[in-house]
């Protein structure tokens, strides 16, 4: 693939060229305030340029003089998916932090969030108010669910169906500019939440006019796209490279590889990172991809390299949740059933190699194996959570972890996640112990709409069978309300002690971990009872330890306790009190 750019309008002094992709239209139309008939070139393009046109011109695209459709490409839809597309100017906007070049992978501390539902305003523009409080609370980065524009007023954004163009619903391109500027301001990191594996069921036109966009095959979300097809591919990896070239996000997060049913040859996602990596060098930006990938594919990792040569810095690690989750919840519905023998195990396995299925039989998958082994990696190829957007809002009623756990364990859990040298993730509120729910919420109408709640409770019927009725209307406003974030909490009581304990690990974190972890290795991970023993060798050959009593018994601790400095909580005892967590930092 070129560098060249081929899709959407290409903003010039003398005009703007507009390009399409449609190579099952007999005919295209520029649609503006007349019909201009655009010429068919080679390969399914079509182009016409028009002098004079400029920023904020509204078009559509009419094929076969029949049906309008929106821009694929679009950079903005200020009436919604149906609507016009508007041409932006890119570099009209004034950046405020010009020689940002981003910060390095070991310092990351992410705080993931849902635009729409983290202020009351819902906003780009009122997030920016609320990015002192990410930087007091000690967290490096935040990260926003997919903005691509979908159908509606609410949604999670994982139904986008125009990928190139910030959702209406939270402001204009500048607006999306301004906080990123903002944070990089403030010396935080900006990811976004991009979706390459299936596109919204509303609002999608492509089908229509360039159905080889797709294959026959299904994901669970909607048709799977063909990234074997030139142009399928390059139209994803132009999304990616604009995304941080015009709106300079630190990097993206790809959300469900594993969905990604025809990757091509070579794979779209090497081929992606390459191109992500030779971008970084260009600009001299340190640029940072995440994978979601229920594969566990320890070879697409690489979190140390410059650029990442195909790889991906990270892989979000469900193993590291669902292990959590068990310990904490007992509960064994879906994919947990994989993790109730031994949720102690898999979490030290967790700890002390990287993924908890490494190439083992998963009951949860009809005993199909699972991963690769994973243990060679730096521990910084790991992002490890107790909640996200998809843990939460898989869950009926979108409860977190504050309604189904005990405090004092999950104080202990926050501890270990918070000072083990793989990248930490919170889900908004988390901080705080919010909480208000997180339930999946959208804005569909007529038949999508009964497909998609009657979808919801047929997905829940079995494995969430004690929830019977309590399960909330995805479509109903007040579903999204009561996910939306109430920052008076935060100053009371249990907020203010939660905010307190997460601003002292992370402090501890950024002052003597984060700046050891390049070159960081795993160590040894072993479990005596309930007693959690884990070592790290750390990139200046220190040697990161834990002990930790993940029960609610007081317990006798292993015969080789900690000798190094102590990080956290003091010098362990030889009894351990429940759900007690002790770190320490010394020579190996």
């Amino acid at each position: 693939m070129t560098d060249a750019v081929q899709f959407g309008p290409h903003l010039t002094s003398a005009g703007v060229r507009f390009r399409l992709w449609a190579p099952a239209a007999r005919r295209v139309d520029l649609v503006l305030d007349r019909d201009h008939a655009m010429q068919a070139t080679s390969a399914g393009w079509y182009e016409v340029m028009i002098a004079g046109a400029g920023a904020g011109t509204l078009y559509k695209f009419r094929i076969d003089g029949e049906l309008e459709v929106p821009d694929p490409a679009s950079h903005f839809q200020p009436q919604d998916v149906f609507g016009p597309s508007e041409v932006i100017d890119h570099h009209a906007y004034r950046w405020q932090a010009p020689d940002w070049r981003g910060r390095p992978w070991q310092d990351t501390a992410i705080l993931e969030l849902h635009v729409g539902a983290f202020t009351a305003d819902g906003s780009f523009r009122a997030a920016i108010d609320k990015l002192d409080h990410v930087v007091d609370t000690g967290l490096t980065a935040i990260e926003l669910m997919p903005l691509a524009d979908f159908a509606g007023r609410r949604n999670w954004g994982y139904d986008g169906v125009l990928l190139y163009a910030p959702d209406s619903s939270y402001g204009r391109p500048d607006d999306l500019k301004a906080l990123i500027d903002a944070a990089h301001l403030r010396g935080l990191m900006v990811f976004l939440d991009v979706v390459y594996n299936h596109f919204g069921p509303e609002g999608n036109f492509l089908g229509r006019y360039a159905p080889s966009f797709f294959t026959s095959a299904h994901t669970p979300w909607g048709n799977a796209i063909d990234y074997r097809v030139p142009q399928v591919r390059a139209f994803a990896i132009e999304n990616a490279l604009h995304w941080l070239r015009h709106y300079r996000f630190d990097g993206l997060r790809l959300d469900a590889v594993h969905a990604i049913v025809t990757p091509g040859e070579p794979s779209l996602l090497h081929e992606l990172s390459v191109a992500v990596g030779r971008f970084a060098a260009q600009s001299g930006r340190q640029i940072h991809l995440v994978l979601e990938n229920d594969n566990n594919a320890a070879g697409l990792l690489d979190p140390q390299t410059d650029p990442p040569q195909g790889r991906y810095r990270a892989q979000w690690n469900d193993d590291y949740h669902h292990a959590w989750h068990v310990l904490l919840t007992g509960e064994s519905q879906g994919y947990y059933c994989d993790y109730v023998a031994n949720p102690l195990d898999q979490l030290a396995r967790t700890l002390g190699s990287g993924f908890g299925y490494q190439g083992e039989a998963s009951p949860h998958r009809d005993g199909r194996p699972r991963g690769e082994p994973s243990g060679h990696l730096s521990p910084l190829a790991f992002v490890n959570f107790l909640q996200n957007h998809d843990q939460i809002g898989n869950r009926p009623p979108g409860d977190r972890l504050v309604a189904q756990a005990d405090p004092s364990a999950v104080a202990a859990a926050l501890a270990v996640t918070l000072l083990a040298p793989m990248p930490p993730l919170l889900f908004m509120g988390e901080e705080w112990s919010s909480a208000r729910p997180f339930p999946f919420f959208c804005d569909f109408q007529g038949e999508l709409a009964m497909a998609v709640r009657c979808g919801r409770r047929r997905e829940f019927a079995q494995a969430y069978a004690k929830f019977g009725d309590a399960i909330p209307d995805p479509l109903a406003e007040g579903t999204f309300l009561a996910a939306v974030l109430n920052w008076e909490a935060r100053d009371r009581p249990p907020g203010r002690e939660r905010l307190k304990l997460i601003g002292e690990l992370l402090a501890v974190r950024a002052r003597e971990i984060s700046p050891r972890l390049a070159g960081a290795r795993f160590g040894s991970a072993r479990r005596d009872g309930s007693v959690l023993m884990v070592d790290w060798t750390l990139g200046d050959e220190n040697k990161l330890a834990l002990a930790a009593n993940l029960s609610n018994t007081s317990a006798v601790a292993a015969k080789e306790l900690p000798t190094g400095r102590a990080l956290w909580n003091g010098a362990p005892p030889r009894q351990l009190p429940p759900w007690s967590v002790y770190w320490s930092i010394g020579a190996s």
